[in-house]
């Protein structure tokens, strides 16, 4: 145990004398802070993948087969996909900004614009959103431009004050 402590002390101090001295004024937190912004990575990573529930409560026995069947929500880096029940292909809104708060994320997409659908395309020959066959796919939240994610947990999500959406979403399982 010992020989692994020293071994890890050895590792640390070589890598502390490797490392550029901190440019005067700059603390060690500061140069984090500058390190983060500097990530590649948006902060809505953690949610990329397919998730389902959220429209109806989640299985409880659910394998990654029947989940990536027909997942309720996909995130991806720059798109959110969504499914509804009268329509068999998914809406997508383009994310314009998304922002991290302290239980999750802030959505705002780019306007939605109004799209022309046929009732005959859809499942039962339903007008989906609004009548008439004009659909304007939100969440069901307070606008169609933004929507609101709150973690609960590593594989849980809910889109709090959405309507579309009272149940929680859990993440699909990969295998």
């Amino acid at each position: 145990m010992r020989r692994i402590t020293q071994g890890a002390l050895s590792f640390v101090v070589l890598l502390a004398g490797l490392a550029p001295p901190l440019p005067a004024g700059r603390s060690g937190l500061g140069m984090v802070a500058a390190a983060w912004a500097q990530n590649s990575e948006p902060p809505h990573a953690w949610l990329f993948g397919a998730w389902t529930g959220g429209i109806f409560p989640a299985p409880t026995q659910l394998t990654a087969q029947s989940c990536l069947a027909q997942p309720t929500v996909i995130f991806t880096r720059d798109l959110v996909l969504r499914s509804t029940l009268t329509e068999p292909t998914y809406a997508q809104r383009q994310i314009a900004t998304v922002r991290a708060t302290s239980s999750g994320f802030e959505f705002r997409f780019e306007p939605a614009a109004p799209v022309q659908t046929d009732p005959s395309n859809s499942l039962l020959g339903l007008p989906s959103g609004g009548g008439g066959g004009i659909n304007a796919v939100g969440f069901g939240c307070e606008s169609l431009d933004a929507l609101h994610v709150e973690r609960h947990g590593e594989n849980e999500i809910t889109f709090p004050g959405c309507a579309d959406f009272p149940d929680p979403l859990v993440r699909c399982p990969t295998q």
